[in-house]
């Protein structure tokens, strides 16, 4: 939990629903859940070994990027502190777990986080075009981050004065 006075780290780690007066984290996790990401960690396929090589140690543009990370019930394969999970799916993702994929996509999507997906064989034979494609995918969620929403007028074209003017159309 961060101190009194400072901005919570991560919203992922529930400090700022916690400090709301929520109990729960946005992106609440289990102990078995974790323990299932520590267990992915150690058996990643080839693809996601090969993309990681590329993204840790902030290599990516000094992007910080975590492997297996639980959000919720889900273990996404990367996970981008811009809130950007990344997903490297098999031969098995293209008809037995589309639904279940788009099931999850969507329920991320609910929580604030954008999902890419690549294929095994674009990670391996195609590296620099997806790390291209990556690194466009953040900078365009930080600068959307970074716009400021304009401040609109009031209604009335900012009038605050109520009042009906006078019988001669002066003010009152």
């Amino acid at each position: 939990m961060a101190k009194p006075g400072t901005p919570p780290t991560c919203p992922c780690k529930g400090e700022v629903d916690r400090e709301a007066g929520g109990w729960r984290s946005r992106f609440s996790r289990t102990k078995e859940m974790t323990a299932r990401a520590r267990s992915l960690r150690g058996n990643m396929t080839d693809a996601e070994l090969r993309l990681w090589r590329a993204l840790r140690r902030d290599q990516l543009n000094g992007f910080s990027f975590r492997k297996q990370y639980p959000i919720g019930r889900y273990i996404v394969d990367f996970y981008c502190s811009r809130r950007l999970a990344v997903e490297v799916d098999g031969g098995q993702h293209a008809e037995q777990q589309k639904q279940s994929d788009d099931h999850r996509t969507q329920w991320l999507a609910e929580k604030g986080v954008t999902v890419v997906r690549y294929w095994n064989n674009e990670v391996l034979s195609n590296l620099d075009g997806v790390l291209s494609d990556l690194l466009a995918h953040i900078e365009r969620l930080s600068q959307a981050a970074t716009t400021p929403t304009p401040t609109l007028p009031l209604s009335g074209g900012g009038r605050t004065d109520r009042r009906a003017p006078g019988k001669d159309g002066s003010e009152p």
